[in-house]
């Protein structure tokens, strides 16, 4: 192989491995941010539905809370990321001095790590030097698979923040959608949103299992069903506490 080769597939397994993280943290900030969107304004909507016949109250809490929770949400996904970085860049630090202090035994967790794998006798010797043998190689192979720890970029808490919060506003606004339409009443807008709702979160849970494993129908129903038994203890809050004098 010519070294032209080499460079282009080198850089075809970064931009794999890169699109691979970037594609899962995208998936999962966007569950996080549209569940907890959807599911917060719909209890509330439905709360209010049950205890108040004013539109503009109802309209007053559901944006207020889309508002904070979008950037409460937001800076979750921020914090967090920024703290898994943190975390990761303290394992990278403290793996570091331990392989210049304890080289031996460090070799010896990599060759225990390999036997797990199955190697035996020469071949056991030749991966583990071979691993051994190159410091960054070396670095990242116990990160990946002693401390099971993945490296996170600075881009990422950025990402995380835009993804988390722009998901958390889509998913808020969803339950809202049927209440734009009164002319059945507040009741019809409420059974609208439980079922549009019930819809979006079944897609979801169906999407998450598609992309990853696990089965697609149980993975939306379970998904469904957690998000409507939020919004249905929501109504009964707002039906027990609007009926007290």
């Amino acid at each position: 192989m010519s070294g032209v080769e080499t460079g282009d597939a080198k850089q075809r397994l970064r931009r794999k491995g890169h699109h691979k993280a970037s594609s899962t943290n995208i998936l999962s900030n966007f569950i996080l941010g549209s569940q907890d969107g959807l599911v917060n304004v719909l209890g509330i909507l439905l709360g209010l539905t049950a205890a108040t016949s004013d539109l503009r109250l109802i309209f007053v809490a559901a944006f207020a809370a889309l508002g904070a929770e979008s950037i409460s949400m937001g800076a979750v996904g921020y914090t967090s990321t920024l703290a898994r970085r943190k975390q990761y860049l303290k394992a990278v630090r403290s793996e570091s001095e331990e392989m210049r202090e304890t080289p031996k035994l460090e070799t010896d967790e990599v060759r225990e790590i390999f036997r797990g794998w199955g190697y035996r006798g020469e071949m056991l010797e030749r991966a583990t030097k071979a691993i051994v043998g190159n410091p960054k190689a070396w670095l990242a192979f116990m990160m990946s698979y002693e401390l099971n720890i993945e490296p996170v970029s600075e881009s990422e808490a950025r990402n995380s923040f835009l993804v988390v919060l722009s998901s958390t506003v889509f998913g808020s606004f969803v339950p809202l959608i049927p209440y734009f339409f009164t002319g059945g009443g507040l009741v019809a807008s409420a059974l609208g949103s439980v079922i549009l709702s019930g819809g979006l979160l079944f897609f979801i849970g169906y999407y998450e299992a598609r992309t990853t494993v696990g089965s697609l129908w149980r993975s939306g129903l379970q998904m469904a069903a957690i998000g409507l038994t939020a919004g249905v203890a929501g109504f009964l809050i707002g039906h027990f506490v609007g009926a007290l004098p």
